[in-house]
């Protein structure tokens, strides 16, 4: 359980909760040991329902615990419970394999169908280490991307290539949507107290974030 409380000690300013969504084999469990412990293991096992990782860290002088959710990407195994509180979200296919791209427009439906209208989600094309073998154009992932208003960005859990620019780039904007609301009254006592209990969850307010369209925002063709 210490995984999911971390430090006592530790003052906690917000806890965002992020989804890894995608076929099986795409590699969300490589990405996030690549993000949360820098590891990455050749011989991998099959995630078998739902498991999750945090890590903490700063962003503007505020102290982020990232609890970041990942699941087999078995339709049975994904459930509402699965996307309840979640304030991001990394829709991710193996760019190397058609089909888990052409799914994504099913994951994305249902994680749509699931969590907050505000939630902030990024289209991730994993193993870009393996460019001779892409199956999916760079073109076609950035029109998804423009289209459904995502961020989107190649990555390599096995060379580390964007892994930590992907996961820093979701929870910033995660941060700069949460801080442009003013807290009320009641919002400001929920804040207080999520300072003090571990593993509350922030909600992102009910605010778009004002910089236009995502598409661009995290394009690396790397």
């Amino acid at each position: 359980m210490s995984n999911l409380y971390g430090d006592y000690n530790q003052k906690i300013d917000y806890v965002f909760k992020i989804v890894l969504i995608g076929d099986s084999a795409v590699g969300k469990s490589q990405l996030l040991a690549r993000f949360a412990r820098n590891e990455f293991s050749l011989d991998s096992k099959a995630t078998i329902g739902v498991e999750f990782q945090t890590k903490t860290l700063t962003i503007d002088h505020k102290t982020v615990k990232a609890q970041i959710w990942d699941t087999a990407g078995q339709e049975r195994a994904v459930t509402s419970a699965y996307y309840r509180g979640a304030v991001g979200a990394m829709l991710v296919y193996d760019l190397t394999k058609r089909q888990s791209f052409d799914h994504m427009a099913r994951w994305l439906e249902e994680l749509r169908g699931h969590a907050g209208k505000n939630i902030v989600i990024m289209l991730i094309g994993n193993k870009c280490d393996l460019g001779s073998l892409r199956a999916v154009p760079i073109e076609d992932a950035q029109e998804f991307a423009e289209r459904e208003n995502l961020f989107f960005m190649e990555t390599s859990a096995l060379e580390s290539t964007n892994v930590e620019t992907a996961f820093m780039g979701i929870l910033k904007e995660i941060y700069q949507i949460v801080g442009k609301k003013t807290l009320t009254a009641d919002e400001g006592a929920e804040y207080a107290k999520s300072q003090s209990l571990k593993g509350t969850r922030i909600i992102v307010p009910g605010q778009e974030s004002d910089s236009g369209g995502r598409g661009g925002c995290c394009m690396s063709s790397s």
